[in-house]
């Protein structure tokens, strides 16, 4: 019996996936392990291996490059030796196919359509750029990449195409934002505390730290995992009608991109110290802005921090980014009058806003959180021994 080739649920909250790229042809042979096409889901390009071995069917009614597809939505088939084609393709729902055990993949029936020309291989352009060099009709051959190594990036595609057809490839990023921030709206008790906090010595900190890239997103990842191990009940997800708290501290850094908001995940941040944090949010944040960020990088995340501080915020009102239960919102650090010492004197200070799921976390645990946020970031000797 033929087996079926699907779209692949790729993380929890996944509903749709984007075709990307087929890697095989129609009728090519196909060994286990065999990656044979790429999917875009939550904003980040994903490598599809077949579980199977068998040759590959595409019916001629098959989805092509660039449609997005529910989940378990039939891309094609395995044949076995011998086996003739479906006599018809089915039409399985996400539901349908959400209890399968492991995902199967595909390949095309016919060449994609608007392939960029040239022969350009893989690893000279990133998938995002070759995704959206396939969606704008860019011969990516006559490119210069800006990346490292001369690779194609996102950017040298959609400064080489017209800017009406990079706005409609960013639709499909911009709807995955658009779907989760309704679904964080609809699904949660969201509240937003603020308070302020004298950051001058946490300024001094950063300042006396002799750390290659060492930014002050680091220095609040550090001490947010500080403050998320005294406060387990942040740490924590509502799923399946009850609160689940994870035992590791995994941070996201909420990053702006061309192709949209983006929270690449640091794990294990609490074991991690400054150095290997600021190497790593630097590698994640270029690669964010690249478009060579993988799945594995935007998923597992237990809290989330977001920085407009560089935009000349304040106080804002951060947005859930689920199954998370709170985002910890940061604002400018800026010189203001303040009362130190029984006078009025300058001193850096900085807008701190939480917002938390009202489910998993109620007022009193939230405000005891951000309090000692704020006491982090006055005292730093709190969390690092300098």
């Amino acid at each position: 019996m033929a087996t079926e080739i699907v779209m692949p649920r790729l993380g929890w909250t996944m509903e749709e996936g984007t075709l990307v790229e087929w890697l095989k042809q129609n009728g090519d042979r196909v060994e286990a392990g065999d990656i044979i096409f790429t999917v875009e889901s939550d904003k980040a390009i994903n490598e599809i291996e077949s579980f199977d071995s068998g040759t590959l069917y595409i019916p001629p009614d098959a989805p092509q490059p660039g449609d997005t597809l529910p989940i378990g939505a039939v891309l094609g088939f395995l044949l076995g030796p011998g086996e003739g084609p479906p006599a018809a393709t089915p039409a399985p729902t996400a539901v349908e196919k959400e209890t399968e055990s492991r995902p199967q993949q595909s390949a095309p029936s016919r060449p994609p359509r608007d392939r960029p020309q040239g022969k350009k291989s893989r690893s000279a352009i990133s998938p995002r750029a070759l995704r959206l060099a396939t969606e704008l009709g860019v011969d990516v051959s006559s490119l210069n990449g800006s990346g490292r190594n001369g690779r194609i990036v996102e950017r040298d595609v959609r400064e080489a195409a017209p800017a009406r057809s990079a706005d409609k490839a960013a639709g499909a990023t911009r709807r995955t934002i658009a779907r989760r921030l309704t679904e964080s709206h609809v699904e949660t008790a969201p509240v937003t505390l603020s308070t302020e906090a004298d950051a001058t010595d946490f300024v001094a900190l950063r300042a006396e730290l002799d750390v290659p890239h060492l930014s002050y997103n680091d220095l609040f990842l550090k001490l947010t995992a500080a403050a998320l191990a005294e406060h387990p009940d942040l740490n924590a997800s509502w799923r399946n009608g009850s609160v689940q708290r994870h035992d590791e501290i995994h941070v996201g850094i909420a990053v702006d991109t061309n192709a949209g908001l983006l929270v690449p995940v640091i794990t294990n941040v609490d074991a991690r110290d400054l150095p290997d944090l600021a190497r790593e949010t630097s590698d994640l944040v270029q690669k964010a802005r690249q478009g060579d960020l993988k799945s594995e990088h935007l998923h597992g995340g237990t809290f989330t921090i977001t920085n407009l501080g560089a935009y000349g915020i304040d106080v804002f009102t951060p947005i859930v980014n689920l199954p998370e239960c709170a985002i910890l919102g940061v604002g400018r650090i800026v010189a203001r009058p303040a009362v130190y010492e029984g006078r009025i004197v300058p001193r850096d200070m900085v807008a701190l806003s939480l917002t938390f799921d009202h489910r998993v976390v109620d007022g009193g645990p939230a405000a005891r959180f951000l309090d000692t946020i704020r006491r982090h970031v006055e005292r730093p000797e709190l969390w690092h021994a300098r």
